[in-house]
């Protein structure tokens, strides 16, 4: 799937190629590792690559690290997803989500189904990622599980772990609403968030048995509270 959307990509005519490249658009590509489907593009521009690079890593080393009840609760979900699923990747959007899907596909070379896909059509969705970095999903375990941490290279990250799986639990939110579209928004967030919160929780009992506390400075109060 990934070589047929590049060559795809590749194929259209020259000069939309090069206006795509010269405004800085940029496409990444993320597959889940444990499923054939779908597939994840992330559209993003150029300035903001190493936050895209974050989302590819989201879905591909995340989603697998993740405790195996957590996915478990997206198989279904996943495997009547769209074979291909586009992310625009932005700083910041109008409406002032953290993320939505939309109804038409926007990206202007997924806007269509083309052959790549062997003719089905696209989901789309939006994430605006400086919103998210703002953002306390479950504010009392996000605080609570932060303060375990002290200044150094662990709490960076901590946090920068916290993001990928903020950014991984939006996106399988908004596919649970391509696939559900019927399903209550209550009942689509309670499983997201319950997404996040236990493999945010597994990263950090991991860390605590990995890691020699009266060695490793970055890390404090964990056995002490």
């Amino acid at each position: 799937m990934p070589d047929a959307v590049k060559a795809y990509l590749h194929s259209r005519p020259r000069w939309i190629r090069w206006h795509e490249w010269l405004v800085g658009r940029r496409y990444a590509f993320a597959a889940f590792p444990d499923r054939p489907k779908p597939l994840v593009v992330v559209a993003y521009s150029r300035r903001d690559s190493v936050k895209a690079l974050e989302m590819v890593r989201a879905v591909e080393q995340d989603w697998a690290e993740a405790p195996q009840p957590c996915r478990a609760a997206y198989e279904e979900i996943l495997k009547d997803a769209p074979k291909l699923v586009i992310i625009q990747f932005r700083r910041t959007n109008i409406c002032g989500c953290l993320g939505h899907r939309h109804v038409v596909v926007k990206e202007p070379p997924f806007a269509e189904p083309h052959d790549a896909l062997g003719g089905d059509p696209a989901g789309e969705l939006d994430i605006a990622y400086q919103r998210v970095e703002s953002w306390l999903a479950l504010p009392l375990m996000d605080i609570a599980l932060d303060a375990q941490f002290v200044t150094g290279s662990r709490l960076r990250e901590f946090q920068a772990e916290r993001l990928r799986l903020q950014f991984l639990s939006i996106l399988l939110h908004e596919i649970n609403h391509m696939v559900r579209s019927q399903e209550r928004e209550a009942s689509v967030r309670e499983r997201s968030l319950a997404f996040y919160r236990d493999a945010l929780a597994q990263y950090v009992e991991d860390a605590k048995a990995s890691l020699s506390l009266t060695i490793d400075r970055s890390f404090s109060r964990f056995e002490r509270d």
